[in-house]
């Protein structure tokens, strides 16, 4: 029996590794990916978008091109959401969910056309998720099921900023494109989908285009957004700002052992939508017995920074743990997200946070943690 250590499968990497490295970017790994934490820093980045505009390179992200006439049966049957309300060029959040009601990822669907749509899951999740949509996929009639993630990267332009800058570079009208909605169109005369949704609480766009115009686009809009501000964001600044929006992380706030209900995204699950789907049984009974845990946020009262994994305590008992913490740069409060019981899960019940031994006082908050101005 050979004692021998299995190298470590190679990292992959977005056709814009060279110009991360180039702009100072601090490589690391994540979900399989070498990607760009930080450039100037999270705490400066994090401004930016909040400010001004920043621009993620999302590339890692999985797109699954799904058509035929048998696609929105399908699809009805893998997600929770009611597929069949989405018009052509409208977009819906939701999950693909195990026959528990678990969570295999959350992720957002394109309708491009009558019979034609993209799903888009996370990359950490990728294989995984490209596995379970093949393996229900045998008995719908479909033309098309692709992983195209190889073919297609994707940036999002996230701030107050963002559509000016991007406009003067766009074919198409940018304030005609409502919140979750796409339109077919071009940036400085590249090809793109370009879609009204992001991560970061901030309006701003997803622009979907293929890999090998992705450091051109990158460069233009960038060197567009340079007079106003605008920065290349890393994944630092990603997570404090999707956190301070109030948004789950799949492997954190879900996972195969939590089911939307819990996670507060009872909004996306449609019972009543006449379809059979997968987990539809098992969200059914749990929301009829009543949820054993809740997703919560919580704001620290006394000065500690909360993580993931820590646990959470109300009259000195454990009662839940968290799964995400941070500072919050645009708050300036240290800020976490966890599982509480709902007796504990109430705006203002007092709880306490056991960091490395020591009890820690905090208090629960309503989520979002932050909201952009209107």
């Amino acid at each position: 029996m050979s004692n021998a250590t299995q190298p470590a499968p190679a990292l992959k990497r977005t056709p814009l590794y060279d110009l991360h490295l180039e702009s100072g970017g601090r490589m690391v790994e994540f979900g399989g990916w070498e990607m760009p934490v930080q450039y100037r820093g999270i705490i400066e980045e994090h401004q930016a978008v909040r400010t001004r505009a920043g621009l993620f390179d999302v590339s890692h992200m999985g797109e699954f091109r799904i058509e035929g006439p048998g696609a929105l049966d399908f699809l009805q049957h893998l997600v929770p959401n009611n597929v069949a309300r989405l018009a052509i060029n409208q977009t819906l959040y939701t999950q693909l969910c195990l026959p528990s009601g678990g969570t295999i990822d959350d992720c957002t669907l394109y309708r491009l056309a009558e019979q034609r749509f993209l799903l888009v899951v996370n990359a950490s999740t990728c294989d995984k998720d490209w596995a379970w949509v093949n393996q229900h996929a045998t008995s719908f009639d479909l033309t098309t099921l692709e992983n195209a993630t190889d073919e297609i990267a994707l940036f999002a332009f996230q701030g107050p900023q963002a559509e000016a800058i991007l406009q003067p570079l766009a074919d198409t009208d940018l304030a005609a494109i409502p919140y979750y909605h796409c339109l077919p169109g071009a940036i400085a005369g590249i090809p793109a989908l370009i879609s009204r949704t992001g991560y970061t609480g901030e309006d701003g766009f997803e622009l979907y285009h293929h890999a090998t115009d992705a450091p051109e686009l990158w460069r233009v809009i960038l060197e567009a957004g340079q007079a106003s501000g605008a920065l290349p964001i890393g994944l630092g600044a990603r997570d404090t700002l999707r956190l301070e929006a109030g948004f789950c992380l799949y492997g954190h706030e879900l996972t195969e052992e939590i089911t939307p209900l819990e996670a507060a995204l009872g909004w996306s699950v449609k019972l009543d939508k006449g379809v059979d789907f997968i987990g539809c049984e098992a969200l059914a009974r749990q929301k009829q017995e009543g949820l054993k845990r809740k997703r919560i946020g919580i704001e620290m009262t006394d000065r500690s920074v909360p993580r993931a994994g820590y646990a959470l305590l109300a009259d000195g008992q454990p009662v839940g743990e968290l799964t995400s913490g941070t500072l919050g740069p645009s708050l300036n409060k240290t800020i976490g997200m966890g599982y509480v019981p709902p007796d504990y899960a109430k705006a203002g019940t007092a709880l306490e946070v056991e960091i490395r031994g020591k009890r820690v006082g905090a208090a629960v908050v309503s989520l979002p943690f932050y909201k952009r101005p209107r």
